[in-house]
């Protein structure tokens, strides 16, 4: 089935033509055996009337009028049949191509009938049942067409309201439905104007606890930024030896964490700002891997025979894309096992280890602060703040596990669209191109 099908518009609007036909066949039925029974109750009284009037007449030993007599042509047998048992009857039967009415009584062991003309009758039957099949269809449209003007009125404010509920979802908490039924409390509400009201009541709450963690985060972090570099300073004034470095450690790792904790309240906060500039990657990505420290192998993926590629280029904060990649590269190292493989295929950049894996509840609801499973150290901030920086450069960040084994980042990056210039300069450069 088309997927409209499933539609409220597209139900509702079959449940009303139904209902309506439903009804209008219903009520079509019950006029037309009413005026039926009514218009061939008159026609009978008429025939058994002439009946009488031609019994007299046979009685009397008076000529009979035209159409009546014994055992007429074109009786019908079963009115026959029905006089010669002694009994009285009427007919509606077609004679000579005209509908009549006949009446028959029994007469010395025979028949005597007469007919009336039914052919008004039944053209009168006939127009009605066109009328009432006209005005059932004009009244079967004039209802689907004011139903649907209903339904579609219902259905445009629960889009609004799925629209708001999605933006919700994606981050835009100053989203609200503001039905306009809801703004009064002494009007009426719908079902769906309780719907948008709870919506927007929901959203306003959940913008509250947001922003109360943010504002708690930020002030908790900040408040730790003064004490934490007074004690760094302390430390470096110890003397050497072991008990010195376990301090020295303790501070550096307290330091890093709260820098960590005010760089997630910036990017929850949405004040930063974004300065793009056209990058080449592949250097970008060396340079990131030589900066870590770690034993990362780098690839580089080639559109297979033929010139090289050109270099890709990505318009990104350079300084935000380093950041992302490093996170990805020492959660590699810290929470998964060698070979860690860095691949470049495009503007996507990929991430692997050969570990036991991203953990359920990061597949399925992505990173969460101060949340780690298999024993590793961390706090779960790496990847929260990766996933922020992507965001706001523009990039997917994507996570999943290797069917083999191991942790996949899949970091897709928005390609520089070269001017129209630019590009056919590059292809008068025959040197332009970068080999991998």
């Amino acid at each position: 089935m088309p997927s409209w099908t499933a539609t409220l518009t597209w139900k509702s609007a079959v449940f009303i033509t139904v209902m309506c036909c439903a009804l209008a066949a219903l009520l079509s039925v019950l006029v037309h055996i009413e005026v039926t029974r009514a218009t061939v109750g008159q026609a009978r009284e008429e025939a058994l009337s002439r009946l009488a009037d031609v019994s007299a007449a046979y009685e009397a030993g008076e000529e009979l009028p035209p159409g009546s007599g014994i055992d007429p042509p074109g009786l019908p047998a079963s009115l026959r049949a029905l006089a010669a048992h002694g009994r009285r009857g009427t007919l509606v039967a077609v004679h000579n191509g005209r509908p009549a009415m006949w009446a028959a009584a029994p007469a010395d062991g025979r028949a005597l009938a007469t007919q009336v003309d039914y052919s008004q009758s039944a053209r009168t039957i006939n127009d009605l049942d066109g009328a009432i099949i006209g005005s059932s269809l004009l009244a079967t449209g004039a209802t689907v067409l004011v139903g649907a003007f209903a339904v579609t009125r219902v259905t445009r404010r629960l889009h609004q309201t799925a629209r708001v509920a999605r933006r919700i979802s994606a981050g835009d908490l100053d989203a609200r439905v503001d039905d306009p039924r809801t703004a009064d409390p002494s009007r009426p509400q719908d079902e769906v104007a309780i719907v948008a009201g709870a919506l927007d009541t929901m959203a306003s709450t959940l913008q509250r606890k947001l922003l109360t963690e943010q504002r708690f985060t930020a002030d908790v972090a900040h408040e730790l930024r003064t004490p934490l570099t007074g004690l760094s300073a302390a430390a470096e004034l110890l003397p050497p030896g072991r008990p010195s470095e376990l301090v020295r450690d303790r501070v550096r790792t307290m330091r890093a964490l709260t820098e960590d904790l005010l760089e997630i309240s910036r990017l929850d906060a949405r004040t930063e700002q974004v300065e793009l500039d056209v990058h080449e990657l592949a250097p970008l990505v060396e340079r990131v891997v030589r900066a870590s420290g770690t034993d990362t192998q780098i690839r580089f993926v080639d559109t297979g025979p033929g010139p090289p590629r050109a270099p890709v280029r990505v318009e990104t904060d350079k300084r935000r894309l380093e950041r992302v990649l490093d996170n990805l590269i020492t959660n590699a190292h810290r929470h998964g096992r060698p070979p860690v493989v860095l691949t470049v295929d495009g503007p996507t950049v990929t991430v692997r280890d050969h570990g036991p894996g991203f953990p359920d509840y990061l597949l399925e609801d992505g990173p969460q602060r101060f949340r780690t499973e298999g024993g590793g150290k961390g706090h779960g901030l790496g990847l929260t703040i990766a996933v922020g920086q992507a965001a706001a450069i523009g990039a997917d960040l994507a996570f999943r596990n290797a069917p083999d084994g191991g942790a996949v980042a899949r970091l897709t990056l928005p390609v520089y669209a070269r001017p129209d210039d630019e590009a056919a300069e590059r292809r008068d450069d025959p040197g332009s191109g970068r080999q991998h």
